[in-house]
């Protein structure tokens, strides 16, 4: 499995890093034997919210040759999804068997049309700027539908990790992360669509 973690300026770091402990855990599984990552954007360093400068290490690769992309949010997005080169990019992830977005990283999914004719959530505060991408807004943690999984506001980075790391390598090694984590909470608000 090969994952893209899209990093832009304006990002939310919590929601990049919550994602990013958990699912990079998969490889000590069978299921994530050959697990590889690349942390991706339009520049070589991105600054998130707070003044935080971070490397990618690839610019702009082609994101078809990717198993899951995953994009966080941020101030940033709101911006961003008007971004034509940024969004074009991000079209690129068409074929990625998994678009993964946690909080406001869903507009830059909408905005992509990745959402059309899907339910999506996002962060509460954004529902209202959800609404013109997707089919239809789902007050809630978590949302699937077929290969597209959303989550909500920032702390839900982490339990989005875990539930497609239970997807991907089934529920005993999700028990095992949290374990490792410490994490002794229980998601809810999980919609899975068809």
């Amino acid at each position: 499995m090969k994952i893209a973690f899209i990093l832009f300026d304006g990002m939310t770091f919590l929601d990049f890093a919550g994602f990013y402990d958990v699912i990079c855990r998969l490889g000590q599984f069978e299921a994530g034997k050959g697990l590889e990552w690349d942390i991706c954007g339009i520049s070589d360093e991105v600054t998130d919210e707070l003044g935080l400068k971070m490397k990618t290490g690839r610019v702009m690769p082609d994101l078809s040759a990717y198993d899951l992309v995953f994009v966080p949010g941020g101030l940033g997005t709101r911006k961003l999804r008007l971004d034509e080169i940024f969004i074009d990019w991000l079209r690129g992830a068409a074929a990625a068997p998994y678009k993964v977005s946690v909080c406001t990283g869903s507009l830059l999914l909408g905005a992509a049309g990745f959402l059309q004719g899907c339910g999506a959530t996002t962060n509460p505060s954004a529902y209202s700027l959800l609404e013109p991408y997707c089919h239809n807004v789902v007050k809630a943690r978590i949302v699937q539908h077929g290969n597209v999984i959303t989550g909500g506001g920032v702390s839900t980075s982490i339990d989005l990790g875990l539930y497609v790391l239970s997807l991907l390598a089934g529920e005993e090694a999700m028990r095992v992360v949290k374990q490792q984590i410490d994490y002794p909470y229980i998601t809810q608000e999980i919609v899975q669509w068809q």
